[in-house]
C-alpha cells in the first residue's frame, strides 16, 4: 500500500469501527453506481444497434457487472473485518446521489448512465496514487471541503483522503496499532462463525478473518482488485475501465451516432425530495412501479445480509438467507433493465432507472421466528406486487416468475425450529404445492387424462402419481411393469392393483425423473430419502438427480431429471431436447480437486435455477460419471444448464456469453 500522512484518529476500536462503516458504505456505493450504468447498457438484438456494436456493450456490461460482483466481495470482506473486531456490520447508506460531506470532497457519488463521462469517472475512482486521470466531465466537485481533524480526538472522526487505497492503508495502520495496544485475541474477538465465506456467499475468494494477518490480506486483495497492482495488473477494475474507454472509441470513430446506452436519467428518485437539484422525478406510473419493486427487493435483499451475519455458519439457514439475498440481487437487475427501457414521463426522451433506495435501518430481527416471519411475508408482498407487472414485458414476467419461486423457497426453508418437521409428508409427496388430482378412481383402477399437472391412479394398496410434465420417456415403467402401464393406448393406462406393491415401488423409484411417484394406503413406509445425495452426468443428456429435493423452493420428492443442454421447453427440467438439437456432452467429465469426503452425506438438497443462469446447489452433493465414478463432493455448487459451459458440470460463466435465456 501506499504510504502517507496519516493522522492521529485511528487508535481505537470505536475509531476503527468509524472508519470501517465508511469503507461499508463506499464500497456500498460504488457496487450501485457500477450496477446503474451497467443496466443503462443496450443488450438485446431489438434495442437497434449493429451485430459487432451489440457484441461490444454486451462485453462491456458483463466486466461492469464483474467489477460490481468483486466491490460486493470487497464489501463482504469489510462486514468481516467489522465483524471480527466484535461489531455489527454496518449494512445500510445514505440514499443516493450522496451530499456533499459524506465522503471526502474528491469522492462524487450519483447515479448515471454508462457514456464516456461516466467511464471517466469510474476510472477516476479507482485511479492508483500518483495517477493523473482526471474526473469525469459533468462530475464537478460542488465545494471543497476538509473533514475531521488531525487533532488527538476521542469522539470517532472522518478522515480525508485521495485515493481508495490510502483510506485502506489507515485502516490497515489502525488494526496494527490495536494490536499492539491490546494483543491479537482482544482484538479480533468477533465470532469467526458469524463471517461470510465463499462457500455460503458465493463470491470468489472470501474468507474469514481471525487475525491481523487475515485482515491485512483482505484489506490488499481490495485495494489490488480495484487500483491494481504496482505493475497495474490487467485485471483491475482501474485497468478494465481503462480498456472499455479504449474500446468505447474505436467503436465512436466507426460510428459517431453510436449509442451505446439508453438514455437513463442522472439521479432519478420516486418522490420530490427537499433538495431537488440535480434529481429528476419518475412521473409515469408505469416505470414508477417497476423501479418500487426494485428497490423493495434491494431492500429486503440488504436485511437478509444482515441477518446472515447473526447466524452462525454450522447453520443450513445462513446459506439459505444468504441464497434468497442473491436471488433479489437479480430479479432487482430484471426490474433495473426493464426501468431503464421506460420513459420517465410520458412523450419524454430520458428513461427512468432503479434509485436504489435504502431502508432506513437494515439491522437484523431479535429473534429466529420474528426474521422467519418477516422475510415470508415480505417476499410475498414482493411477489404480488411483481404479478401486477407482467403486462410491461418479458423482463418484469421472468421477475415475477423469480419472486414466486423465492417465496415458495422461503416458506419451505425459513421455518422457526419449533415450527420444522410440521406437514412435511404432505408436502412432499406431489411437486409444487399442489394436491393430485382426482381424475379417476373406481374398481379397475385405470386414470383418464387429467388438466391438472399430477395424476394419482388410486390402488387398493397404492396410488401412483403421474407428472407428465417431468417424464423423459426412461421406460423403466412400461418395460418393468407392463401390466401396469399400458404403453400406446387411448384412455386410462395406470393400473397399481396388477402387480405386487412391493415390486411396484422398485419400479416407482427406478424412474429417474420423478414421473413416477406412490403413496402408499397399506400403512406401509412412505417413500424416504436416498441415504447418498447424488447426481449421475448422462452422456450427451440431463443431470438425473436423487436426493431430498427443493427445486426453486419447492419441495419435489426424491429425483428429477434437469436439463444441461439449454433448449428444454420445459426449464429447469429436461424434455428430451437434447436429442433434437445434437447436443454432445461427456458423461464422464475429469474427477475435480471438489473429492473431498463431506461430513453429512444426505440432507435437503436445494436447487435454484438461476435467471438466465446456471443451477445454484446447496448441500451435500456427490456428483457421478454415467459409470458410477466420483466425479466430485461439494456442498454448493453452480451447474451449467446453457451447454456451452468448458469445464461442465461447472458453470464457467459462458451462459452470459452466449446469451441464455431462462
Amino acid at each position: 500500500m501506499n504510504g502517507i500522512a496519516r493522522p492521529p484518529t485511528c487508535t481505537s476500536r470505536e475509531q476503527l469501527l468509524h472508519l470501517l462503516y465508511e469503507a461499508a458504505e463506499l464500497e456500498h456505493c460504488l457496487m450501485c453506481t457500477y450496477l446503474y450504468a451497467a443496466f443503462s447498457l443496450k443488450a438485446d438484438a431489438a434495442d437497434g444497434l449493429a451485430d459487432s456494436q451489440l457484441d461490444a456493450t454486451r462485453r462491456w456490461r458483463g466486466a461492469i457487472m464483474q467489477v460490481a460482483i468483486e466491490e460486493m466481495t470487497h464489501l463482504t470482506a469489510v462486514w468481516n473485518i467489522t465483524a471480527a473486531l466484535g461489531a455489527a456490520p454496518r449494512v445500510g447508506r445514505q440514499n443516493l446521489p450522496l451530499d456533499p460531506g459524506y465522503l471526502p470532497a474528491s469522492v462524487v457519488v450519483r447515479l448515471a448512465p454508462f457514456d464516456r463521462a461516466t467511464l471517466q469517472h469510474f476510472i477516476y475512482l479507482e485511479r492508483p496514487a500518483g495517477s493523473t486521470e482526471p474526473d469525469g466531465d459533468g462530475f464537478i466537485v460542488e465545494r471543497h471541503f476538509v473533514r475531521g481533524s488531525t487533532e488527538p480526538r476521542v469522539t470517532p472522526m472522518a478522515m480525508d483522503y485521495a485515493t481508495v487505497g490510502e483510506f485502506y492503508e489507515a485502516i490497515g495502520h489502525g488494526l496494527q496499532a490495536l494490536v499492539a495496544r491490546h494483543g491479537e485475541a482482544a482484538t479480533f474477538c468477533g465470532d469467526p462463525s458469524l463471517q461470510m465465506t465463499s462457500d455460503e456467499s458465493g463470491l470468489p475468494g472470501l474468507k474469514r478473518v481471525v487475525c491481523l494477518k487475515t485482515a491485512l490480506a483482505a484489506l490488499e486483495t481490495i485495494v489490488e482488485q480495484g487500483e491494481g497492482a504496482p505493475e497495474a495488473t490487467a485485471s483491475s477494475h482501474f485497468q478494465r475501465f481503462c480498456t472499455i474507454r479504449e474500446e468505447l472509441q474505436l467503436e465512436l470513430e466507426r460510428d459517431p451516432h453510436f449509442a451505446p446506452a439508453f438514455p437513463v436519467a442522472t439521479n432519478p428518485v420516486l418522490r420530490i425530495p427537499p433538495r431537488a437539484q440535480g434529481r429528476v422525478l419518475i412521473e409515469e406510473p408505469g416505470a414508477a412501479a417497476v423501479v418500487d419493486v426494485a428497490n423493495s427487493c434491494y431492500g429486503l435483499m440488504l436485511r437478509l445480509m444482515a441477518h446472515a451475519y447473526v447466524i452462525s455458519a454450522d447453520k443450513a439457514d445462513k446459506a439459505e438467507v444468504i441464497g434468497l439475498a442473491v436471488g433479489l440481487m437479480r430479479v432487482c437487475t430484471l426490474l433495473s433493465e426493464h426501468a431503464a427501457r421506460m420513459p420517465i414521463t410520458a412523450g419524454a426522451t430520458i428513461n427512468a432507472g432503479v434509485t436504489f433506495i435504502a431502508l432506513r435501518d437494515s439491522a437484523p430481527f431479535p429473534s429466529e421466528a420474528s426474521a422467519s416471519l418477516m422475510f415470508r411475508e415480505r417476499l410475498q408482498e414482493l411477489a404480488a406486487a411483481a404479478g401486477r407487472l407482467t403486462a410491461n414485458g418479458e423482463r418484469p414476467k421472468q421477475a415475477a416468475q423469480a419472486l414466486d419461486a423465492l417465496a415458495k423457497r422461503a416458506r419451505s426453508t425459513l421455518v422457526p425450529a419449533a415450527s420444522k418437521g410440521m406437514g412435511e409428508e404432505a408436502s412432499k409427496s406431489v411437486c409444487n404445492g399442489e394436491p393430485p388430482s382426482k381424475a379417476a378412481v373406481g374398481e379397475a383402477g385405470g386414470a383418464e387424462v387429467s388438466t391438472s399437472p399430477i395424476d394419482e391412479v388410486r390402488g387398493e394398496r397404492l396410488s401412483i402419481l403421474y407428472e407428465g410434465r417431468r417424464c423423459i420417456h426412461a421406460r423403466h415403467c412400461v418395460t418393468g411393469a407392463p401390466s401396469v402401464f399400458l404403453a400406446n393406448v387411448e384412455g386410462p393406462w395406470i393400473y397399481p392393483d396388477t402387480m405386487d406393491p412391493e415390486r411396484l415401488v422398485d419400479i416407482a423409484h427406478a424412474c429417474p425423473s420423478g414421473a413416477i411417484r406412490y403413496v402408499r394406503r397399506d400403512g406401509r413406509p412412505q417413500e424416504e430419502p436416498p441415504p447418498v445425495n447424488l447426481m449421475a452426468i448422462r452422456e450427451a443428456g440431463p443431470y438425473a438427480f436423487r436426493g431430498d429435493l427443493l427445486i426453486d423452493g419447492v419441495p419435489c420428492g426424491y429425483r428429477a431429471t434437469l436439463c444441461r443442454c439449454g433448449a428444454s421447453q420445459n426449464k429447469p427440467y429436461c424434455d428430451g431436447s437434447h436429442r433434437g438439437i445434437g447436443f454432445s456432452a461427456s458423461g464422464e467429465p475429469d474427477t475435480t480437486e471438489k473429492t473431498g469426503a463431506l461430513g453429512n452425506r444426505a440432507g435437503q438438497l436445494s436447487i435454484s435455477p438461476q435467471p438466465n443462469g446456471p443451477l445454484e446447489i446447496t448441500g451435500s452433493l456427490e456428483i457421478v460419471s454415467g459409470t458410477g465414478r466420483v466425479v466430485a463432493r461439494v456442498e454448493r455448487a453452480k451447474l451449467c444448464r446453457c451447454g456451452a459451459s468448458g469445464i461442465k458440470p461447472f458453470c464457467d460463466g459462458s451462459h452470459m456469453r452466449v446469451g441464455f435465456r431462462s
